[in-house]
């Protein structure tokens, strides 16, 4: 198919795919490796690039009629714990369990830890909720571990006049990751009995790929 004649910065006749019936239109650029495609998807009334020469599969950025943009592959995560994990060790790095998969759009999340797949600035969120905390402990934390670098939170119970029955640790960061580094997070408890447990209504761990 032949490209208009383009002249004084403008086109004389825009270049136009499809009748106006309900038909999906593309074009498949057919590369080395892999093939990509961009098209109008009719049924859905969206404009769609994607992987692969078949339009509709393997979508990587969708835009609606309303000029919503979606990424259905754009990594992104939330994960929640299946059950409560109690008593936990003092003196020692404890990891976060996280049983259940709320959603994990790309396959980033295993064993309680975040793989970045490609090298990016990462939106992570850590909220732990905890019960039973020691007011004899020195110190108790979240730690999110990343392959770069740590980010912590912490408090001091002594200063409570008590044991304290439910607190939730937050933790935001937007962490540089390189393609294939890890994140999960710990908790760690200086001195004080074992009494800690984590709780399941308000502990998550979730992160998407921002940059």
């Amino acid at each position: 198919m032949a490209l208009t004649k383009v002249r004084g910065g403008g086109v004389d006749n825009p270049l136009t795919l499809g009748g106006g019936s309900a038909s999906d239109r593309s074009i498949i650029f057919d590369g080395n490796a892999q093939d990509f495609h961009i098209g109008l998807d009719d049924s859905a009334d969206s404009l769609t690039i994607g992987l692969g020469s078949t339009l509709g599969t393997t979508s990587h950025m969708v835009f609606d009629s309303i000029g919503a943009v979606t990424k259905p592959l754009q990594p992104a995560f939330l994960a929640t714990p299946s059950s409560a994990q109690s008593s936990l060790a003092v003196q020692s790095n404890v990891t976060i369990v996280f049983g259940t998969e709320v959603y994990d759009q790309n396959g980033d999340f295993a064993s309680n830890t975040f793989t970045a797949p490609v090298t990016g600035k990462y939106h992570l969120s850590a909220n732990i909720s905890f019960s039973h905390l020691d007011q004899d402990a020195d110190f108790i934390g979240i730690t999110l571990i990343t392959s770069n670098r740590n980010y912590a939170f912490l408090i001091d119970p002594e200063g409570f006049d008590k044991d304290i029955s439910y607190m939730t640790f937050p933790l935001t960061v937007v962490a540089d990751m390189d393609a294939s580094d890890t994140a999960y997070v710990v908790y760690y408890q200086s001195a004080g009995a074992n009494s800690v447990d984590v709780s399941t209504g308000q502990t998550s761990f979730s992160g998407c790929l921002l940059a």
